[in-house]
């Protein structure tokens, strides 16, 4: 079942001093089924910040659409947009974006609190979430007081508690080491084992060979799509890393 439908996608920027346009995306199409595991890939300036804040409602197109489970999100109103992003969409961050103030627990359940949720879901949702993803203990603690890859794994849990359709996650190894790192990729995999959907945007080809399918974007559109297929995740590895290579000396790709 497709989740996820971009058609015919294009965001087109005016700049703020002299009135110019960028468009940024250009006729952008993709689909994403329930259940897979998509990396988007592209350099600097490739157009993959602006369609990310598109996926996660967070900016609109100018032109094309965006269905997610079969609502436009361009149709969401203003002032519901907030509770639809927290309904149905989780995200992770390279920063992790953890307060402080917050103990890892009350940064967890911070979405639940937000919607209005009792205290006896919150705690039927984080006590088999916190431990799948090895983090019961460290609950109490504050953002401070733990690793990068322990607010990471927080991360996910405050993004997956609200069981949203689909996990959307910027650079999300960007800030960790290697070990936590590996850590967080096979993280990742058991959640998609499990039946989750992500969308994941990086830099890396480490975090992109162990999805399922990568996207390529190039100057504000899809250049390449390349399927896993029965491919290891070495093998996987290493056509990420060519095609790459073409995409950046503008070679056709295989």
């Amino acid at each position: 079942m497709t989740i996820l439908d971009v058609q015919g996608l294009q965001k087109i920027y005016t700049t703020r001093f002299g009135g110019s346009k960028v468009q940024a995306l250009k006729n952008v199409s993709f689909t994403v089924e329930s259940g897979e595991y998509v990396a988007i890939m592209g350099e600097s300036g490739s157009g993959k910040t602006t369609l990310l804040n598109i996926l996660a409602a967070l900016d609109k197109p100018s032109g094309g659409t965006v269905l997610l489970g079969g609502k436009n999100l361009s149709e969401i109103p203003e002032e519901t947009a907030a509770a639809f992003r927290r309904d149905n969409l989780g995200f992770v961050f390279q920063d992790f974006s953890l307060l402080d103030t917050f103990s890892l627990e009350d940064n967890i359940c911070l979405p639940l609190v937000l919607a209005g949720k009792s205290r006896t879901e919150m705690r039927d949702r984080l006590t088999p979430l916190a431990r799948d993803l090895g983090i019961a203990e460290l609950l109490k603690k504050y953002p401070y007081e733990v690793s990068g890859g322990q607010k990471q794994r927080a991360a996910v849990a405050r993004a997956l508690i609200t069981r949203p359709q689909i996990l959307l996650a910027d650079e999300p190894t960007g800030a960790l080491d290697s070990r936590s790192t590996d850590e967080l990729l096979k993280l990742f995999g058991a959640i998609n084992a499990a039946g989750q959907t992500i969308v994941m945007v990086t830099h890396s080809v480490r975090a992109a060979s162990c999805a399922q399918r990568v996207l390529f974007l190039r100057d504000g559109e899809v250049s390449l799509s390349l399927e896993r297929g029965k491919s290891t995740d070495t093998q996987f590895y290493q056509r990420i890393a060519d095609a790459l290579t073409q995409q950046q000396t503008g070679g056709e790709c295989a």
